[in-house]
């Protein structure tokens, strides 16, 4: 498992995710319950307490991981959300729609007709493209996961 997860953290890290939150994210996604304490993420991943600490941190921040405590429990309990990477996409639509505002100030402060103002409407418009896309994906994978929808490969005839 220790490879898996430090080729996974790596990956997630070359998309952004600093690489011990993305360690400690992907130990918690491939652990059976999905949850662990910062004990057995330092020993999974042999790092100090203390890391483990400021990625969970960060992992709060942006809310891919909650903190539980078991009642009458010392120990801090970390949980992967069950829809982590579902809320991870809404809230990167609305970073999509922001980029698309930012992109549109630059446009009007170079000019549309220069060759960077024509460069930066190319990015909005793909940004506003993935925005627009969006919403139909995310209604396509809530039939998915909830079992309403078919794969491909059962809906042709072969």
């Amino acid at each position: 498992m220790g490879r898996f997860i430090e080729r996974f953290a790596l990956t997630l890290s070359e998309a952004g995710i600093p690489r011990m939150p993305a360690r400690v994210f992907v130990a918690l996604l491939a652990s059976d319950d999905g949850r662990c304490t910062a004990g057995e993420l330092a020993e999974t991943l042999k790092v100090s307490p203390a890391a483990v600490s400021r990625a969970v941190g960060y992992l709060q921040q942006v809310g891919m991981v909650a903190r539980e405590r078991e009642p009458g429990e010392r120990r801090d309990h970390y949980r992967v959300y069950d829809a982590a990477w579902y809320e991870a996409v809404v809230r990167w639509d609305e970073m999509l729609a922001r980029w698309q505002e930012d992109l549109r100030e630059g446009i009007e402060a170079v000019g549309a007709d220069t060759p960077a103002g024509k460069r930066l409407e190319e990015t909005r418009r793909f940004y506003e493209f993935l925005h627009d896309e969006m919403p139909m994906l995310m209604e396509r994978w809530r039939e998915v996961r909830s079992g309403q929808h078919s794969s491909q490969g059962e809906d042709s005839e072969g």
